[in-house]
């Protein structure tokens, strides 16, 4: 049984797919409500649908994973993962981001779509997975990560300004496949 599928029996009648261009208003409404309400992303004003779907296509462009959690045909939550920076040295790691519609806070959407992301990103060649979150006091992110085989990499602390206060940003880190015990074989596209 595909990793996915495992994922998606541990929330009750949902099904976790890949991402879709109709996909995508739940998926800005989700995000604009994290970045008016919450300080796990540091953008201020929330993107617009075009924005949304450009980004979509650069990580689909890429051949990154980017996956959704459904039931019943509404979006649950998303996550993809993109390239941690651009310079080709770092093609073989990848920040993920995971938002969850806040009225399936709680469900186990997120414990369901971040191991299957983590198994997509190895499925495509890459070795490590960060974990960017915003504020150190985001201990559901923190938590998350943790239960998901992430380790603690480090902070920086009062990074960010928003809603007015600093906030640190906590990087966690997750190996992937062989992790650093070998060389990669191949990986993602690095454009």
């Amino acid at each position: 049984m595909p990793a996915a599928s495992r994922a998606a029996d541990r929330v009750s009648g949902s099904q976790l797919r890949d991402c879709t261009e109709n996909d995508l208003p739940a998926i800005q409404a989700i995000y604009a409500h994290h970045v008016l309400h919450g300080t796990a992303s540091f953008e201020i004003d929330p993107p617009d649908l075009k924005e949304i779907a450009r980004r979509h296509a650069e990580v689909r462009g890429r051949g990154l994973p980017y996956l959704v959690a459904e039931a019943d045909g509404v979006v649950l939550g998303y996550a993809y993962a993109n390239f941690f920076r651009a310079r080709p040295a770092y093609r073989f790691t990848l920040e993920d981001s995971i938002y969850i519609a806040p009225d399936a806070l709680g469900r186990g959407v997120g414990r369901a779509l971040l191991p299957a992301l983590a198994d997509a990103c190895e499925a495509v060649g890459c070795r490590q997975l960060l974990a960017v979150i915003g504020d150190s006091a985001n201990v559901a992110s923190i938590g998350l990560h943790a239960a998901c085989g992430f380790r603690f990499s480090g902070v920086i602390r009062n990074s960010g300004w928003k809603f007015g206060r600093w906030l640190d940003t906590v990087f966690m880190q997750r190996a992937l496949g062989e992790g650093e015990r070998s060389a990669p074989l191949t990986g993602p596209a690095s454009t």
